[in-house]
C-alpha cells in the first residue's frame, strides 16, 4: 500500500514548523524474501541497542528484524508509478533489517509503523516481517547516507560519523527526511561550528529553510548581513585600514586594490572610493591653507614646528590621495573626482606659496610629485577618454594645474630625471587636453604653456606641434554648407 499524498511532514515537537520528504515509502507484504539483498557495506562498527528487555538489537539482524526496509534509487519510472510496488522491483537498491522499535526514533518513520498504518497491512505469516520500499533520491551516495542515518538510529554514534562538513550535509538531508531530531540536532550543531567551502555553504543555504527558527539561527547569523550597506561599509574600514593602519601599508594596499577589482558592484565601490578621495584631498587642503596662512609665516620655533607638521600631514595624505586616484581610475569611476579637482583654485594657490618657499625641501620633499602625479593621473584618464569630463571641466584643469605644473619647474629640481620625466608627461596632457576646446579657450591657454619650451626647439615637439595645429585651424577655418 503507498502513503501517497503530501510531502511536507509536521513535527510533533514543533506544530509550526515543517519537513520536507522526498522519500516515497511503500508498505509491501507481498515482496518476496529473494528480493532482500545484501546491505552495501559493512556496518563500521555493527551499531546495536537494547530492546525493552535488555537484550542487545543490532542493526541489520536478520534474526531479530521485523521489518525489512528496501532503500531504491529514485527514477522517472518509479516516480511516476510510485503508488505500484513492483515498479520498483528493478530499480537499483538494497535492503537492510530493521526493528520497528528503534525506526520509531524517527517521527516518520513512527508515523508511517503507527496503528493506523500498520492495521491495513498484516505481516507475511511465513517470516512475520513488514516489507517497506523507500526511494531515495539518484544522487551520489545517497543510499549509503540513508544507511548511515538508519545505523545511527541504533548507534548514536554521531560524534565520529560526521566528521566533515559534507558529511553532515549529507545526513542532514537525510535526517530531515526521517525527522531524526538528534541526528538533526547534531548535524546543525556540527555545522555552525566548521568552515564551509563555496559549495557546502550553497547546500546549507538550501537545507536552511527546512530547520526551525532556532536550528537555523547561527547558520543564517554567518551568511546574512546585519545591515543592508555592510558591504559598503566593509570596504570603507578596508580602505581606512589600508592607508592608515599598517606599518608596511604597500602589501596592504596591493590586497585591498585587488578586493576592489573583484567587488561585484561598480557603484558601491565608486562610493566608497569617493567618500575617502573626498576625506583625503580635504585634509591636504587644508594642511596647506593652514601652512599659507600668513599667521604662519614667521619662523618661530612653535610656528616652525606647526609648519613641519601641516606639511608632513599634507604628504601623508596626498599619498594616499594619489593610491585613491589610481584605484578609481583603474575601476573607472573616477569623473566625480576629475570635477573636484577641476574646481581647486585656492588650494592650487596655496601650493603655489609653498612651492615658492624653501620649508617643504626638508620637511616633505616628495610634496611636489606626489601632488603633480595624481593631476597627471586624471588628466591622463581625460585625453584617453576612460573619464569623459565637460569642456568647463577640461577647461578648469588646465587653467588651475598649469600654474602648479610652473612652479614645481622653476623651484623643484627640474633636471632630475624623475622630475623630468614627470613633468614633460604632464605638459603633453595638458597639450592634448587644450586641443580638445573650442579655439577661442585653446588661443587662451596655449601661451600661458610657453615654460614648456627649451633652448633647444628639438626638445619639445609637443609644445610646437601644439601651436602648429592651433595656427593650422586658424588659417583654415572650416565652413559648413547650409
Amino acid at each position: 500500500m503507498t502513503l501517497g499524498g503530501p510531502k511536507k511532514r509536521h513535527r510533533a515537537t514543533e506544530p509550526s514548523g515543517s519537513r520536507h520528504l522526498s522519500t516515497i515509502a511503500v508498505i509491501d507484504s507481498s515482496v518476496s524474501d529473494k528480493s532482500v539483498a545484501e546491505v552495501t557495506q559493512t556496518p563500521r562498527c555493527a551499531p546495536t541497542t537494547t530492546d525493552a528487555a535488555g537484550s542487545n538489537i543490532f542493526f541489520n539482524d536478520s534474526s531479530t528484524a521485523d521489518v525489512i526496509l528496501r532503500l531504491f534509487v529514485e527514477t522517472a519510472s518509479s516516480t511516476e508509478s510510485s503508488s505500484d510496488s513492483r515498479s520498483v522491483d528493478h530499480c537499483p537498491s538494497t535492503s537492510v533489517y530493521l526493528h520497528s522499535d528503534i525506526l520509531r526514533r524517527s517521527m516518520y518513520f513512527s508515523a508511517l509503523l503507527s496503528d493506523r498504518w500498520m492495521g491495513q497491512s498484516k505481516p507475511d505469516d511465513s517470516d512475520n516481517l513488514f516489507r517497506l520500499n523507500l526511494s531515495v533520491p539518484s544522487t551520489p551516495g545517497s543510499i549509503q547516507s540513508h544507511l548511515t542515518v538508519l545505523e545511527l538510529l541504533y548507534s548514536n554514534d554521531f560524534a565520529n560519523t560526521i566528521d566533515s562538513a559534507s558529511a553532515a550535509l549529507d545526513l542532514l538531508a537525510v535526517a530531515l527526511e526521517f525527522l531524526f531530531e538528534d541526528c538533526i540536532r547534531s548535524c546543525v550543531t556540527f555545522l555552525e561550528a566548521v568552515p564551509w567551502t563555496e559549495e557546502e555553504e550553497k547546500r546549507v543555504l538550501n537545507l536552511i529553510p527546512f530547520l526551525s527558527e532556532e536550528e537555523s539561527k547561527e547558520l543564517l547569523a554567518r551568511v546574512t548581513p546585519v545591515k543592508a550597506d555592510s558591504c559598503e561599509v566593509m570596504l570603507e574600514e578596508l580602505i581606512l585600514s589600508a592607508i592608515h593602519n599598517y606599518q608596511n601599508m604597500a602589501y596592504v594596499k596591493a590586497f585591498v586594490a585587488k578586493i576592489l577589482r573583484d567587488f561585484s558592484s561598480r557603484e558601491s565601490a565608486k562610493r566608497v572610493l569617493e567618500k575617502a578621495f573626498n576625506v583625503s584631498l580635504k585634509t591636504v587642503k587644508e594642511s596647506l591653507e593652514e601652512y599659507s596662512s600668513p599667521d604662519f609665516r614667521w619662523h618661530h620655533d612653535e610656528t616652525e614646528a606647526i609648519q613641519r607638521l601641516n606639511l608632513h600631514k599634507a604628504m601623508t595624505d596626498g599619498k594616499h590621495l594619489l593610491w585613491l586616484v589610481e584605484r578609481m581610475i583603474e575601476l573607472r569611476v573616477a569623473d566625480t573626482a576629475v570635477k573636484e579637482w577641476s574646481e581647486q583654485a585656492s588650494f592650487t594657490a596655496d601650493l603655489q606659496r609653498a612651492f615658492r618657499d624653501d620649508a617643504w625641501r626638508n620637511i616633505a620633499p616628495g610634496l611636489p610629485a606626489v601632488v603633480l602625479r595624481c593631476t597627471c593621473k586624471l588628466a591622463n584618464a581625460v585625453t584617453a577618454g576612460t573619464i569623459l569630463a565637460t569642456r568647463s571641466v577640461r577647461r578648469k584643469l588646465v587653467e588651475d594645474w598649469l600654474p602648479v605644473l610652473v612652479v614645481c619647474k622653476d623651484n623643484v629640481a627640474p633636471m632630475l630625471p624623475i622630475n623630468k620625466s614627470l613633468y614633460l608627461e604632464l605638459e603633453e596632457t595638458f597639450l592634448g587636453i587644450i586641443s580638445t576646446l573650442p579655439m577661442s579657450d585653446a588661443q587662451e591657454l596655449l601661451p600661458r604653456c610657453l615654460s614648456f619650451s627649451t633652448r633647444n626647439v628639438e626638445d619639445c615637439p609637443h609644445l610646437v606641434t601644439a601651436f602648429n595645429t592651433w595656427f593650422r585651424r586658424a588659417a583654415q577655418p572650416f565652413k559648413p554648407d547650409h
